[in-house]
């Protein structure tokens, strides 16, 4: 009981405002994702100094991007995931896998079903 009332409730990343209009919010965010989608998982300094290379128009600091890198993930558009090296911890931004690969697995969910509705018929006409 204690352990329940000591916990915190989750941040709620859906609220950050990104600072920008939503249509620039947008080119950002989809300047990111490249990156991060090119670069494999990388730490916020890693994506920071590609984001310059890249010349993301929009982004004015590196704290800017910071709360972008939240908003995305708030959106369920990157996923920040921690990787325990010895005794220290590394954060690193990772893309989502794709949505194709979801339609994937519901056309066969759908094709499954399909082929149980048609056998369910195939038994009533034998009956």
């Amino acid at each position: 009981m204690m352990r329940y009332l000591s916990t915190k409730c989750a941040p709620n990343l859906r609220k950050i405002n990104p600072k920008v209009p939503p249509e620039v919010a947008a080119s950002i965010a989809e300047g990111l994702y490249n990156i991060i989608k090119q670069h494999g998982p990388s730490t916020v300094s890693n994506t920071w100094n590609h984001a310059k290379e890249a010349g993301i128009s929009g982004l004015n600091s590196k704290t800017h991007m910071k709360i972008m890198l939240k908003w995305m993930t708030g959106r369920k558009i990157l996923k920040l995931f921690c990787n325990h090296v010895g005794s220290s911890k590394k954060f690193l931004h990772r893309t989502l896998p794709e949505e194709p690969q979801t339609d994937l697995a519901k056309n066969s969910l759908e094709l499954n079903l399909q082929a149980e509705k048609s056998s369910m018929k195939w038994k009533k006409k034998i009956q």
